[in-house]
């Protein structure tokens, strides 16, 4: 029996859930902010105590790989190789924005609809990208800052569904009749493991030494202004 532990703490929100053969059997969650270094430990212990599961019982990890927060990637990137290491089983990892389009796709039954995925970065700027409605790429995952054209050229032709934390700052900005937002849907470890099942059959293994969480961009550190 196939059976894997995801860490999801790429935005705000940290997740950690226990699947075997793909089926949900505990997951821990919370939405506060900055939470990943107080509880993600703490998230793991409760679902392999719910689940019933020893930590030598597992067969991988799975962890959402960014793009996303700087420091809640690098607490759960670290995380997973640390378990991956100590019991010598496979990592995995699955891009955020595909983790988001997946739980998107829930919402939405129009087999036309193009889902565009979204993690919040600075400003008017957001990490996506754009899959069709069976979740193949259409638009790769980039930084872009939204303004009001900004995917005319999809919204002209058929219904866009904006997903995630990060389309809610553009209902303002991006206006139009077949634009859609779903920005209450927050990244899970209880869907991340799903697409990390799929992935195991596969055999989709990271190099766990070389693994890094896909930051898109340098993390810029800020300097205090003079007082």
């Amino acid at each position: 029996m196939v059976r894997l532990l995801s860490v999801e703490t790429s935005t705000q929100a940290c997740s950690a859930a226990i699947h075997q053969e793909g089926k949900l059997l505990a997951v821990r969650k919370t939405h506060e902010p900055r939470s990943a270094a107080s509880q993600l430990a703490v998230m793991i212990n409760a679902v392999l105590e719910e689940s019933a599961t020893q930590p030598a019982g597992l067969s991988g990890v799975v962890v959402a790989a960014g793009p996303g927060s700087y420091t809640g990637l690098r607490i759960g990137v670290a995380t997973a190789k640390g378990i991956c290491f100590a019991l010598n089983i496979p990592l995995v990892s699955v891009n955020t924005l595909d983790l988001l389009a997946y739980q998107g796709k829930e919402f939405e039954n129009r087999y036309t609809t193009l889902l565009c995925p979204m993690v919040d970065a600075r400003r008017m700027e957001v990490y996506c990208k754009v899959v069709d409605y069976n979740l193949n790429e259409v638009e790769p995952t980039q930084a872009k800052i939204i303004n009001a054209t900004s995917f005319q050229e999809y919204l002209e032709k058929t219904t866009v569904c904006f997903i995630g934390e990060g389309s809610a700052k553009c209902k303002e900005t991006i206006i139009h009749p077949n634009a859609k937002f779903l920005d209450e849907v927050i990244p899970c470890a209880s869907q991340l493991g799903i697409i990390g099942y799929t992935k195991w059959i596969q055999q989709e293994f990271e190099n766990v030494a070389a693994f890094e969480p896909f930051y898109l961009k340098d993390f810029l550190i800020r300097k205090p202004t003079a007082s």
